[in-house]
């Protein structure tokens, strides 16, 4: 091994200096923490997302008939033509 890295290589844990167990418990907190907090974000929202090509839940059969003709629009139109 070369002589010339032995001093760095002794240097390297003390570079920050001794820290106490709080100090030591923030700095793991602050490196990993925000990574675990992002795969605990990722889990939650699958947990609540139907899975990928299932049908969409069907409401009550009210919601699902279609409107008569002549009702007046409910809102849900968002075009630019006016009513005939």
């Amino acid at each position: 091994m070369d002589e010339r890295l032995l001093p760095a290589l002794q240097l390297t844990p003390l570079h920050l200096g001794a820290l106490h167990a709080w100090e030591q418990a923030l700095t793991l907190a602050l490196a990993f923490g925000p990574f675990l907090l992002l795969g605990g974000v990722i889990w939650w929202r699958q947990r609540h997302e139907p899975p990928e090509g299932a049908d969409p839940p069907e409401g009550p059969a009210e919601s699902r008939a279609p409107e008569p003709p002549g009702a007046a629009p409910t809102g849900d139109d968002r075009t630019d033509q006016p009513a005939r």
